[in-house]
């Protein structure tokens, strides 16, 4: 037997709106703000003032440091104020470096002629500003050769040391002993 009544998932919830990052207009609690922005007359004045002074020039009064005393209030258009705060959050994000780690991966017995290929790799990545991890992984027994792995990873270093510099001496962790390696910094 169907019922031919719609689903009912009980009161549908208005959407809500995100709270504004900054306290606007009515929203200060403050009594005295020192009042900045384009054309107005800098200074302390009394939160009426304040409003009164921005709603003369239509635009809002947004406290941008509520945490001074008195406390800090811009005249401004608010959504203006957000999308360039936006914008310069997002300016520094791509200015700032992402530190890359380029790894390579040694057995505890490797030849010579691997030991010179993989030296070549790190060296073009030392040269590209780029870290390098180097390890030896043990597999099984392998274990017991970690002083061969430790030679070999001081070794490698030691064949580096015209273009980066020892970060973190060999350490065994688990069945990795690790090496870390950081370009030398460019001369000027």
């Amino acid at each position: 037997m169907a019922l031919n009544k719609p689903f009912n998932r009980g009161p549908r919830l208005p959407f809500k709106k995100k709270e504004a990052e900054h306290n606007i207009n009515q929203f200060i609690r403050a009594q005295e703000v020192r009042l900045v922005g384009d054309n107005v007359e800098q200074g302390i004045f009394s939160l009426r003032d304040a409003l009164a002074i921005a709603q003369e020039q239509e635009l809002d009064l947004v406290e941008i440091s509520p945490n001074a005393v008195p406390p800090v209030c811009k005249v401004t258009d608010y959504n203006k104020f957000i999308y360039e705060q936006k914008k310069k959050l997002k300016e520094i994000k791509s200015n700032a470096k992402q530190t890359v780690i380029k790894e390579i991966r040694f057995g505890p017995n490797t030849d010579d002629h691997d030991f010179e290929f993989k030296l070549k790799h790190a060296i073009k990545f030392l040269e590209a500003g780029e870290k390098v991890r180097a390890y030896v992984h043990f597999k099984g027994r392998a274990i017991v050769y970690k002083e061969q792995g430790e030679i070999l990873l001081l070794r490698f270093a030691q064949a580096l040391e015209d273009v980066g510099k020892v970060e973190q001496l060999p350490k065994l962790e688990g069945k990795r002993m690790f090496l870390t390696l950081a370009p030398k910094a460019a001369k000027k």
